[in-house]
């Protein structure tokens, strides 16, 4: 069964839950422990929790307002699911959380958890550099609500709060979580890195990457994290050579930024891991 994660995210990897499902069942990790150092909306790992696979997920992002809201709903569910009913959807609360989210340090951690809420759910595409759903002018198509059904968002946060125990949030680079601490979780826990694409990153994340970002995180990816491991990519020449000698599969996945499309994405793993024989893992559907 598929939980739906609270956030809308750009490339978000929902559909791949259940390949990485048959993953931790093909390779006898069921029980064991997740790890996403680039979390985001964090659909594969809430999948997971709920669904039993695992008994602990840990979710990482460097980006403070995603940090913020993760640490929200595990620290402060009530209120922010108080501030979700009671918002008015409008341009001009729009602008104030645009205000918050511009000046992080000026507010509060669940000020900023919420502010990254209200803008994921009202900008184009879940975008929060983006601009708003259907224009300040509110003369579009869809209007800034059409994302906005709070009470099954407010469902969702509470389902997760009820399982914060089996929740911990960091906001570190992932460099310093590869080096510090993946090396003390237990070694039936597998790591799944997403990084920013190589391609459209700049247009999507805050914290985008540069070439040699990238290539450091293979490097240290590749030799310093002993666990079971995973990494998926928009597929780019640049990006192949940084994995080679890799087992890779290539497949399509399905986007909604701004319009719909099918990109070309690649999966790395580590050698030791059993890697399903599937020729789309976006496209499994587990009975």
């Amino acid at each position: 069964m598929k939980f739906g994660t609270p956030l809308r995210y750009p490339g978000g990897k929902g559909k791949l839950t259940d390949f990485i499902k048959l993953v931790f069942v093909q390779n006898d990790l069921l029980g064991g422990e997740y790890l996403e150092p680039y979390a985001g909306g964090s659909g594969i790992a809430l999948n997971l929790l709920m669904d039993g696979y695992v008994s602990k997920i840990h979710l990482n992002d460097l980006n403070s307002a995603v940090y913020a809201f993760w640490y929200s709903v595990i620290n402060h569910p009530d209120e922010l699911c108080q501030r979700i009913a009671d918002v008015n959807i409008s341009v001009e609360e729009w602008k104030k959380q645009k205000l918050v989210h511009s000046n992080p340090s000026q507010f509060s951690i669940l000020d900023l958890g919420f502010s990254t809420f209200f803008l994921n759910r009202t900008n184009r595409s879940g975008i929060l550099l983006a601009g708003v759903i259907g224009g300040k002018e509110q003369n579009g198509n869809w209007k800034i609500d059409a994302r906005f059904n709070r009470d099954d968002l407010i469902t969702r946060i509470e389902k997760i709060a009820l399982m914060r125990d089996q929740v911990i949030v960091y906001n570190l680079d992932s460099a310093v979580l590869i080096d510090d601490v993946i090396p003390t979780l237990p070694l039936k826990t597998l790591i799944y890195l997403d990084p920013p694409y190589y391609v459209k990153g700049k247009g999507l994340y805050q914290n985008h990457y540069a070439h040699d970002d990238h290539k450091n995180i293979a490097d240290l990816v590749k030799t310093k994290i002993t666990h079971p491991w995973i990494v998926s990519y928009d597929h780019a020449p640049e990006i192949m050579e940084m994995y080679i000698g890799c087992t890779a599969i290539e497949y399509g996945i399905n986007y909604s930024a701004q319009k719909r499309y099918t990109g070309a994405e690649v999966m790395f793993f580590n050698k030791d891991l059993i890697v399903p024989d599937i020729k789309n893992p976006s496209s499994l559907k587990l009975a």
